[in-house]
């Protein structure tokens, strides 16, 4: 049985994991539920993956994987098997096998262009080149619009589980709300991967990352080109 908090913040994370293939910040997850310092949030963390409902994944920053979900949020209270998948080749593979309809890694792959790198730092030149291309899970692209991906350098976005050397999706917008996590061509000449948000008529560009600071620009300075949608990691 789930407190009150407890729910909400399982609520909170798997929604963003739905949304934006990665877990909410603790800062994030702090204001969702009206707490006033983290150390309530690993608490409440810490319950929820002693209760087998999440599962913190070692060596990388805030990565958690949701386990199983209570029937109030949608499902069974089962836990959900965990076989890690990788991606080799352009095709999916998963430790044990799995029928084809159950799995979105097992969807046929789709070439995206790599648009070369893009910086999870300060912003770096424009990406305007292919480089090569890279096979991606016909599950992790939405229905509608083109996608193109990017190798990430820096660390600016580790706390959002976005790590140097990563491969993100992103789908072609020029639109985005308050917290997306977004490519942003910045005065026309310089790209980066940060989360968005609109002040008025000041758009600031935020790390996940407390050795980063918030960048913020005259609105006319920064353009959205695409919202990230999902990530590729190899080790």
């Amino acid at each position: 049985m789930l407190t009150k908090k407890q729910l909400q913040l399982l609520e909170f994370i798997h929604k963003r994991l739905q949304r934006d293939g990665v877990p909410p910040s603790f800062d994030e997850m702090k204001v969702h539920l009206d707490l006033r310092s983290k150390s309530g949030i690993h608490r409440l963390i810490t319950a929820l993956e002693e209760r087998g409902f999440i599962r913190r994944l070692p060596h990388r920053a805030r990565a958690i994987e949701i386990t199983r979900l209570p029937e109030s949020l949608g499902g069974t209270g089962e836990p959900q098997g965990f076989a890690p998948k990788v991606i080799e080749g352009g095709q999916a593979r998963t430790t044990a096998p799995a029928p084809a309809a159950a799995d979105p890694l097992r969807q046929a792959a789709v070439e995206l262009p790599v648009m070369g790198r893009i910086a999870a730092g300060v912003p770096i030149e424009a990406i305007s080149q292919v480089s090569h291309q890279v096979a991606v899970p016909g599950g992790m692209i939405a229905p509608t619009g083109q996608h193109y991906a990017l190798e990430v350098k820096g660390d600016s976005m580790i706390e959002a589980g976005i790590n140097d050397g990563d491969i993100v999706v992103i789908r072609e917008t020029t639109a985005a709300d308050n917290g997306d996590i977004v490519v942003a061509l910045v005065e026309g000449q310089e790209a980066t991967l940060k989360r968005y948000y609109r002040e008025g008529s000041t758009i600031a560009l935020e790390a996940a990352n407390p050795a980063y600071e918030t960048r913020r620009y005259p609105e006319d300075k920064v353009q959205v080109q695409g919202r990230l949608v999902g990530l590729i990691r190899t080790y």
